[in-house]
């Protein structure tokens, strides 16, 4: 047995030289053991066997799982829920979203109002229709807000005459009726499809409306004039002014309520011409640029001229009867007919004493 592990351990040697290379010209020399020494291996102890460290016996490699009896479970609603998606309430209609109008802006020129916006670009199989909204701003003064709190709540109210209309602008004069501060909106609908609501910015007060010079006629009716005005703003005063030309710093000023529209001024001077000017007023504070000055002639009346030449005549005719018929009696008067008509008058006893004395 000994012999067998000496003969193992010298074969190891054998297989354990190695072999180094020698440099160029050097002398290639390996290190061998000392003379009678043994090449011992260190080997495991007789017996020993090289053991690997593997699992424990009986025991078998296991990657991580769940607990024995446990399922792999994805998370999922509670025992008895459902899973619901969002949908929309009872009996409506699943509505796709349409751009909202643009450019929203209010034109207000002599009180009349009218709210535009861009046209909706978007492609619709239909005519694209709009509806406009309006609402008294809960802000404004109580005395301009009383209507828009007391009767309509200061709810969004449908304009009556801007729903569901396929053009960009809507005419809100009558819609607006107080001094409010008014909040506006518009959308769009194309089918099914509704946009959401543009507003208007800042909020609309009718006493921003722009005034225009008024549109003004003058005639000369007789001694008068007849002044004309035409498309006056509702609740607006005229202002007009009337002077004899060449003379504007004695002028004279007529208000006029627009229902009116016809201003009479009588009694002018015949031959002189009168100048006329005017403008529109709003509540003292907002008024209008003047009209150009128009200036007409008084001729007088039609009939004047005849009756004026027929009084002369007639005074003339009976001045000169009455001169003839005096004339005429004086000439031609009889003594017996002179006496009863021209008799003679005695004198006071006065007088014929003062008379008598002075002949004395």
């Amino acid at each position: 047995m000994m012999m067998v592990v000496m003969v193992m351990m010298v074969l190891l040697d054998f297989t354990n030289y190695v072999w180094t290379l020698p440099a160029p010209g050097s002398v290639s020399v390996k290190t061998l053991p000392a003379p009678g020494s043994v090449s011992v291996k260190t080997l495991p102890a007789p017996g020993s066997v090289s053991v690997k460290t593997l699992p424990a016996p009986g025991s078998v490699s296991v990657k991580t799982l769940p607990a024995p009896g446990s399922v792999s479970v994805k998370t999922l609603p509670a025992p008895g829920s459902v899973s619901v998606k969002t949908l929309p309430a009872p009996g409506s209609v699943s509505v796709k979203t349409l751009p909202a109008p643009g450019s929203v802006s209010m034109e207000s020129v002599d009180m009349k109002h009218e709210l535009k916006w861009s046209p909706l670009q978007a492609a619709c199989s239909t005519a694209v229709l709009y509806s406009v909204q309006f609402q008294g701003h809960p802000h404004a003064p109580l005395f301009t807000r009383e209507f828009e709190l007391m009767v309509l709540n200061g709810r969004w109210v449908d304009a009556p005459e801007c729903q569901l209309i396929p053009h960009s602008h809507c005419d809100l004069t009558f819609d607006l009726g107080s001094d409010s501060d008014y909040n506006l909106h518009v959308r769009a609908q194309c089918g099914s499809q509704r946009s959401p609501w543009t507003d208007l910015s800042p909020p609309f007060n009718r006493r921003d409306t722009v005034l225009m010079a008024p549109e003004m006629t003058v005639t000369a009716v007789g001694d008068a004039l007849h002044v004309t005005f035409a498309k006056l703003p509702l609740t607006a005063v005229v202002r007009v002014t009337v002077w004899k030309r060449g003379d504007e710093l004695q002028a004279t000023v007529y208000p006029m309520p627009a229902e009116q529209e016809v201003l009479l001024v009588p009694a002018l001077q015949e031959g002189t011409e009168y100048c006329v000017r005017a403008r529109t007023v709003l509540d003292t504070r907002i008024h209008s640029g003047s009209t150009d000055t128009e200036c007409v002639s008084i001729a007088g009346r039609p009939d004047a001229a005849w009756k004026r030449t027929a009084a002369v005549t007639v005074t003339v005719v009976v001045m000169a009867a009455l001169l003839f018929a005096v004339f005429w009696s004086a000439v031609h008067c009889r003594p017996h007919g002179c006496q009863t008509y021209f008799h003679k008058e005695p004198l006071p006893r006065s007088l014929q004493q003062r008379r008598t004395g002075r002949s004395l």
